[in-house]
């Protein structure tokens, strides 16, 4: 594939730059203006098939270009963003609480819009809005502090009381630097792995630990001889404790027990996890089946995070039965491929996660859809901070030289 060069004249002082044409540079401004990863992608790469016979184009011809076709493809308002980003994005200059200069950072913006709530498309409005007002008020540089208060204002405008003091609560806590200790609970198949890849990217969280992954190696040190309720799925681990099996009651009470003794053994490595973001300060995202709520009990935060756990569950049976079976077909050769022949089971132990996580207070969400279980989890985020907030707007979006109260 040949090289495209894309030249530029505007804020030069020896004549005109020349740089390649990179997909993933033109990807990253894309998914800037609110486009989906898979998206951007695909049109950086139908864009770079359009100028296959180019050698140059200059970089007002490809941003013409890449405007026009997000036009005919995703619709004026994915055009408009782009174009505003082009046009206000680079010139607006955030001055932070350090005292340094950096560029307007819509994807940052953008995460933090999401983190108090919104949706994509409601965050890439309210982004889009806040660079129309600067742009009409001329303005290419503004403090941090400033640029909170100019988005809290919009909040409680366009969306009420109720996002803009979420989005408050949200950036006093972001300024403390205390992290973040989420923990996803749940049964086999109700979707913890890939909601908690999800909210990691929404709050730019760069670890996350599985249950699993922890039972794994735990395995691979303990002989199956030595411990065999290690050695076993979760909602089978009953069968390898002591004495006989029965049924009715002691049918349940053997799977609870099964689950839990399980659940205990991976209580060890997964603290070790957790006090380890602790120690280093940083925020940390756990799922598994094994998150029992009476971890967090055993979490001594000692103030130094906030812990917050969910329970998710699927409460149609037939629903739970086709995710097992999705996951079959992309994986045949995984380990659960019984999980369908143990549904009863499956099902069984996710009645006693949602009875244990009832009785401990931990939030139970329906995850019918990955959009809106997000939300909610971000939203029990955002309500669990609130709990001990008491600033208001003045406070937390005062400015450096405002500070005089103690």
């Amino acid at each position: 594939m040949a090289k495209i060069w894309v030249t530029d004249t505007s804020g030069t002082t020896s004549g005109t730059s020349r740089v390649p044409f990179l997909r993933g540079i033109l990807t990253s401004s894309l998914t800037d203006a609110g486009l989906s990863f898979e998206d951007a992608y695909q049109a950086s790469s139908e864009l770079r098939q359009g100028l296959e016979e180019l050698n140059e184009i200059s970089r007002d011809d490809l941003r013409q270009r890449t405007t026009e076709y997000l036009e005919s493809k995703y619709g004026k308002e994915a055009a408009a963003a782009y174009a505003a980003r082009g046009q206000q994005e680079t010139t607006v200059q955030v001055r932070g609480q350090d005292g340094k200069l950096a560029p307007f950072s819509r994807n940052q913006h953008l995460r933090c819009l999401e983190s108090c709530g919104l949706n994509d498309e409601q965050a890439s409005s309210v982004s889009n809005g806040i660079l129309r007002t600067l742009a009409e008020q001329a303005i290419q540089e503004i403090l941090s502090c400033d640029l909170g208060r100019l988005t809290y204002d919009y909040l409680r405008e366009h969306f009420g009381k109720k996002i803009a003091h979420r989005y408050l609560v949200w950036v006093a806590h972001a300024r403390t630097g205390k992290p973040l200790v989420l923990l996803i609970g749940g049964a086999t198949g109700t979707g913890k792995s890939i909601i908690a890849t999800e909210v990691a990217h929404r709050l730019g969280i760069v670890r996350t630990q599985s249950s699993d992954m922890l039972r794994e190696v735990m395995r691979m040190m303990i002989p199956k001889r030595l411990l065999p309720v290690l050695h076993t799925s979760s909602f089978n681990a009953g069968v390898s404790l002591p004495g006989t099996g029965g049924n009715g009651d002691d049918y349940e009470s053997r799977l609870a027990d099964g689950y839990l003794t399980q659940s205990e053994l991976l209580s060890v490595p997964c603290e070790a996890v957790i006090q380890r973001a602790l120690r280093e300060q940083v925020s940390v995202i756990l799922e598994g089946v094994h998150l029992h709520p009476a971890m967090l009990e055993r979490i001594e935060a000692s103030g130094s995070a906030h812990v917050v756990m969910v329970m998710l569950a699927v409460l149609e049976r037939d629903q739970l039965k086709e995710r097992l079976a999705h996951r079959l077909q992309e994986a045949p050769d995984r380990q659960e491929s019984g999980h369908l022949d143990q549904f009863d089971k499956i099902w069984s132990l996710q009645s006693f996660l949602l009875s244990e996580a009832d009785r401990s207070g931990v939030p139970i969400l329906v995850n019918d859809d990955k959009d809106k279980v997000t939300n909610a989890i971000m939203a029990t985020l955002i309500d669990t901070l609130a709990k001990d907030f008491d600033q208001t707007p003045e406070q937390v979006f005062a400015r450096p030289d405002d500070a005089t109260e103690t």
